[in-house]
């Protein structure tokens, strides 16, 4: 099957007050969140199996937000999202132990790139492609290691491209500490009973002994290449999905890289960029010009409306703190350099790039970057949220 589609089109990034229906206890430290979405922002929050919205809250007087992939087959009128409780995470405590249905938050239409490249997901209508001849006979075989809370986009994917196609083939390895910490586990049994020969789940627990020494104990580089060579066939997968944290997802990447798998072939999304000295937010907190004139002067276009300000040299603050100075409805979300909504176009001047985990090889050709990860190194930088 030739590989005809591209990434799902990037639209602006805005927030929308959506009202919690549901809010269903899926472990002991996670929760899985279904929003109502009227009927008028249908087409708004229409989205691709893989994507992801950012939720905004007032928590203990300061705005948060955060990111949660969709883990839901794409239906009208409805959101569903997994919130796992991270240890000190601020969110995600409160959403499991305060949310509640009636509530409202703020929910930022879909966003990201962590879809399938091979057609079978490339309509928000399974219904329809699944009517399709072609989608009906694509014989392909997808590959997707999860771990924790990374289960959470894989669902969405996996449901819709066994529902699309009726040769496809799907192996999952999801690594947990326990039985008790799988998220979605009934429905991922109710997945393997809809699709027996075409669903393979394959459970590894770290803190559990299994019956196969293999699925026992922490995925590390010599039980991923017995994986790779005994549970699922590298040389006839077609696409590969990664997402858990940062160490897991490099391993995956360079291990598969070594046996000669197309770099465009694996999509991944991660957690964080593992490195927690990193502030995972901004507020675009206030930074003085320094009057002797050593300041960077950044320009950018936000719905066709064009902002300047100056930005101290002395400070290397990013593109994004210094936009949020002066224009407050700049989007972001992580501010980590990992989920892409700060995405903007360079129009002029030199930068530099810190962190990459969310966009494309062509997009960083083409002159996007991340505004989070992004500094001046010209007098002036010129920039476009709209591109």
């Amino acid at each position: 099957m030739t590989d005809t589609t591209t990434a799902p089109a990037r639209r602006r990034a805005t927030f929308t007050s959506l009202e919690v229906t549901q809010v269903r206890r899926l472990t002991a430290d996670s929760v899985e969140v279904a929003f109502a979405v009227p009927s008028e922002l249908v087409e708004d929050y229409d989205y691709l199996p893989g994507q992801y919205v950012a939720l905004r809250a007032v928590i203990d007087g300061h705005e948060v937000r955060r990111s949660y992939s969709i883990c839901a087959e794409p239906r009208p009128g409805e959101l569903r999202v997994a919130i796992k409780k991270d240890i000190g995470g601020l969110f995600s405590t409160w959403a499991n132990e305060s949310l509640a249905a009636g509530d409202r938050l703020d929910v930022m239409n879909p966003q990201g790139a962590f879809t399938s490249r091979l057609g079978l997901t490339s309509m928000n209508d399974p219904e329809r492609l699944a009517a399709e001849e072609v989608a009906r006979n694509a014989s392909v075989h997808l590959v997707a290691f999860a771990a924790g809370s990374g289960i959470t986009p894989i669902m969405a994917i996996a449901k819709a491209v066994l529902r699309a196609s009726e040769s496809s083939t799907f192996d999952l390895v999801y690594a947990n500490r326990s039985a008790t910490d799988v998220m979605f586990a009934e429905e991922l049994g109710d997945l393997k009973d809809k699709y027996p020969a075409r669903l393979a789940v394959h459970h590894v627990l770290s803190r559990e002994q299994r019956i196969s020494p293999l699925m026992s104990g922490r995925i590390d580089a010599d039980k991923l290449d017995d994986i790779l060579d005994e549970v699922v066939q590298v040389e006839r997968t077609d696409e590969w999905f990664l997402c858990g944290p940062f160490e897991l997802v490099q391993m995956c990447r360079d291990a598969l890289a070594e046996r000669g798998v197309p770099e465009e072939r694996i999509r991944f999304e991660l957690f964080t960029t593992g490195r927690p000295e990193t502030p995972q937010g901004q507020q675009g907190r206030a930074v003085p010009v320094d009057p002797s004139g050593e300041n960077h002067e950044i320009t950018f276009t936000l719905d066709g409306l064009s902002s300047s300000i100056e930005s101290p040299v002395s400070a290397r603050e990013t593109v994004l703190n210094a936009a949020l100075r002066v224009r407050p409805d700049v989007p972001f979300a992580c501010a980590g350099g990992v989920c892409g909504t700060c995405r903007a176009k360079v129009v002029s001047g030199e930068f530099e790039m810190e962190e990459n985990y969310a966009l494309e090889k062509d997009e960083v050709a083409n002159g996007y970057v991340l505004t989070c990860q992004t500094r001046p190194t010209s007098k002036e930088l010129v920039v476009d949220f709209d591109a």
